[in-house]
């Protein structure tokens, strides 16, 4: 969460939900692609070369503090072939972000998901 001086309680209000958005995401993103690179048995070193950038990029995407790109999020995708799948719905009360650690207790989140 950020902290903004001279902000209305309003704006750190919005600010704090697009936060907890940005999070969300990050923590979906990353914990699928790791899903999806055990799944195929590669590793970080494994997926840099199929992406074409250093082992050191692959640890900065995965580390989570990463806003990325549409382009990084389809080098990634290409790199594991699979796909992301984006679906902008509204939120409900009951719903929640959760992670594939997660996933049992709760239902899968609607947004980014791993193709069958």
């Amino acid at each position: 969460m950020s902290f903004r001086l001279g902000m209305s309680p309003d704006a750190r209000t919005v600010q704090a939900a697009i936060d907890e958005q940005f999070l969300a995401l990050v923590t979906q993103v990353t914990n699928e692609v790791t899903w999806h690179m055990r799944e195929r048995g590669l590793s970080r070193a494994d997926l840099a070369a199929r992406m074409g950038v250093s082992p050191g990029r692959v640890s900065q995407i995965l580390g989570g503090g990463e806003n990325l790109t549409l382009r990084t999020l389809a080098a990634l995708a290409a790199a594991l072939d699979a796909r992301f799948d984006v679906d902008l719905t509204s939120l409900k009360a009951e719903d929640a972000y959760t992670s594939r650690g997660t996933a049992e207790a709760a239902p899968q989140p609607r947004g980014l998901s791993r193709a069958p």
